[in-house]
């Protein structure tokens, strides 16, 4: 019995190992052959209108005496048959919610999102764009932002919901809709740019160390991290973030042509009361309640593209086999980032 015993731990051991070792390659096999494409995702969809029938059934039958409850049913059937008889077609509300990052990473949905919905949506359907963002990269939110323009240009009525924060490149996304609802305390405006950068240029010099920095083109590089800044490379810097933020200036008021642009592209940003009296906003509203009140007659569909995660992905293997790559990437474009900040 002690010699099976033994047998047994040596054998779970022996399979145990196996199975890590396969794991492991397989993770390793999956990983080369994800570095080369890109991961395929798919679109979710989910209706609304249920979501809320839902919560308000489970209300009804907890609060409701029984026969109440059931002369409420009978008389919902009796509407919802009606309402079939006279117009057997609704609007349609598609929802899609953008939760952004300094990179505006969350655009790689959006974008799939937007291209799946222009093939049904008509100017008879309305998307609503639940909107959080204080701002981050230039080109990110620029390209985010003509996401949005697709919208516009094809027809259908867009309304862009503010619960927390729309600053900086949010609120460059925000002004394209055709309505803009904020809740009273949300954070929008800072229409402006910064770009910031430390410079260790003296540190480098008191201890003996030479950076060398080769370029073609009197503006390749204007300010630099490691090597010494001159007024001239300043004066360069500060007149790219002045065009930049014309740019910006010129994009907000041609989608929001009510605005004094003047006054409120200062970099400031104004709580949602305050944003409604300098027309930043149209109303003061919840995308909770907005929602709500659109579901008593449109069906609403949130849209959602998913990636689909590969195997290292799934196991937290593809972040480390990036980092080394992401860091040197980092520092190599740190010097051309531009912030809607």
């Amino acid at each position: 019995m002690e010699f099976l015993a033994d047998y047994a731990s040596f054998l779970a051991k022996t399979v145990t190992l196996v199975v890590a070792i396969l794991v492991v390659l397989i993770a390793i096999a999956s990983l080369r052959r994800g570095r080369g494409k890109q991961s395929g995702g798919h679109l979710e969809v989910h209706k609304l209108n249920d979501f809320y029938k839902s919560m308000r059934e489970r209300l009804e039958q907890s609060v409701l005496e029984k026969e109440q409850l059931k002369a409420l049913r009978k008389r919902e059937a009796k509407a919802a048959k009606q309402a079939k008889k006279t117009d057997d077609s609704r609007p349609r509300v598609f929802v899609l919610d953008f939760d952004g990052d300094i990179k505006a990473s969350a655009v790689e949905n959006m974008r799939h999102e937007i291209t799946a919905l222009l093939t049904l949506a008509t100017p008879r359907d309305e998307v609503v764009l639940r909107l959080e963002s204080g701002g981050g990269m230039v080109h990110g939110y620029g390209l985010a932002a003509s996401q949005l323009v697709r919208i516009r240009e094809a027809g259908i009525p867009l309304t862009v919901c503010v619960d927390k924060v729309a600053a900086s490149g949010g609120y460059m996304m925000a002004c394209i809709g055709e309505k803009i609802l904020s809740a009273p305390f949300a954070i929008l405006g800072s229409i402006g740019v910064v770009a910031q950068l430390p410079n260790v240029h003296r540190l480098l010099k008191k201890h003996d160390v030479d950076f060398e920095v080769m370029t073609a083109g009197e503006y390749k590089r204007t300010l630099m991290v490691f090597g010494e800044n001159t007024e001239k490379g300043r004066e360069k810097f500060q007149d790219d973030l002045e065009t930049t933020h014309e740019l910006f200036k010129n994009f907000v008021a041609r989608y929001r042509q009510q605005l004094s642009i003047d006054d409120v592209a200062t970099g400031e940003v104004w709580l949602g009361i305050a944003a409604l009296g300098k027309q930043l906003v149209d109303e003061i509203r919840t995308s909770d309640e907005y929602l709500a009140d659109r579901a008593r007659n449109a069906d609403l569909f949130q849209l959602h593209y998913a990636h689909k995660k590969s195997l290292p992905e799934r196991f937290g293997m593809a972040a480390s086999a990036t980092l080394e790559h992401g860091l040197l990437k980092g520092w190599s474009r740190l010097n051309e980032q531009r912030f809607w900040q």
